[in-house]
């Protein structure tokens, strides 16, 4: 059976687009128009690291049997579609139009995937004994989850890294990192059997190329633990939250094997979190094997990049991570000290808008030679 995918996020999105076009099925993903124009236009442009070959392969979504399109948000009847992908970052789903697009999505009760560090508030309401209310204030803007239903949404860890390269149109994407997306299934067995159908076709396709048919990395996994995508906090509070420093930011390698003993006291510490909630040990990935994958993480975090480039808003997993721990009773200097630091970066990014936003609408004082006397 082949399948009709919407996918919110054209960038990240993209990567598990190719995989899935690999294996047939038809992608849609939501974007910008000029954006939506270009991959319409020219499709998309992935580029794998393979093990044993020097150079990066490149594969074109025109060179693939499923069928790519793109569209704005405003153009899309999610009714129409068997899954909803979510690969955007969570604040970008208040934005104008996006929000719009949420509401019809919730509507049309399809199941949807999200690909994100920072949990959608309903897959959050599938962890028995977890209050939701007091993690609201962790979101960008937490209507835009309403009306979701709570058995028909699920998370996969974004784990595999990739980024824009700087010198390329917005078509192209780099893996940096080609681990695995580890999803958990959904309550019900029809959607959680779509996700399987999904799993087995991407572990299947090869590329076909000069150099005969090559397996292609990042895959689709399947687990029934709910607790599986929260391995990524444990990684995301020891590396990536801890590039950002008060006055710059350094590489995910560095935060991590700076204090190799530091790092692992935190890994511990937000891994037992994961176990208080529920989670068995084999749901999260050990210390080591984190270690060893960010000796090659030689960039600061997107977090950290964004951060630093002035953004209003990131992703809050450090703020989710902390109010989630004060309700098992546990606390952490180390991440009480990053939460400070992000909202002390945000504030002065917010400020620093203001100050932008007041000197662009402010009226010259107008002068005159007229008397300033009644």
């Amino acid at each position: 059976m082949k399948y009709r995918i919407l996918v919110l996020g054209a960038s990240y999105g993209s990567l598990l687009g190719t995989k899935l076009l690999m294996a047939g099925h038809r992608v849609s993903l939501v974007c910008t128009r000029p954006t939506a124009d270009l991959i319409n236009r020219e499709g998309t442009r992935v580029r794998f690291p393979i093990r044993g070959r020097e150079s990066l392969l490149e594969i074109a979504s025109k060179e693939l049997p499923g069928a790519l399109s793109a569209s704005t948000p405003d153009q899309v009847d999610p009714g129409a579609f068997d899954l909803v992908v979510l690969g955007m970052q969570e604040a970008q789903y208040g934005s104008q139009g996006v929000r719009q697009l949420m509401g019809r999505v919730a509507r049309a009760r399809k199941p949807c995937l999200a690909i994100m560090n920072m949990p959608p508030l309903p897959y959050l309401k599938r962890i028995p004994g977890l209050s939701t209310e007091t993690l609201e204030v962790c979101y960008a803007n937490p209507r835009v989850w309403e009306g979701f239903e709570p058995g028909l949404t699920t998370l996969a860890s974004p784990d595999p890294q990739a980024f824009r390269p700087a010198d390329q149109p917005k078509n192209v994407l780099q893996v940096g990192l080609p681990t695995n997306f580890k999803a958990a299934r959904f309550e019900a067995e029809e959607p959680t059997a779509l996700l399987r159908n999904l799993e087995a076709d991407i572990e299947g396709t090869r590329f076909h190329s000069g150099d005969g048919a090559i397996e292609i990395p990042v895959k689709l996994k399947v687990h029934d633990s709910i607790f599986v995508p929260l391995a990524k906090w444990p990684m995301l509070m020891t590396g990536n939250y801890r590039c950002i420093r008060p006055n710059d930011m350094i590489p995910i390698k560095e935060a991590v094997h700076g204090n190799l003993d530091k790092s692992r006291e935190i890994y511990d510490w937000v891994s037992k979190l994961c176990t208080g909630l529920g989670a068995e040990s084999a749901d999260l990935v050990p210390f080591e094997k984190y270690a060893k994958a960010a000796e090659s993480l030689g960039k600061p975090s997107s977090a950290a990049r964004a951060l630093f480039g002035g953004a209003e808003h990131i992703e809050r997993v450090d703020s989710l991570v902390r109010r989630i721990a004060r309700q098992l009773g546990l606390q952490s200097d180390t991440l009480h000290e990053i939460v400070a630091l992000v909202d002390e970066r945000l504030g002065r990014n917010r400020s620093a808008a203001e100050r932008r936003l007041f000197a662009s609408t402010a009226v010259p004082f107008a002068s005159t030679t007229e008397p300033l006397t009644a």
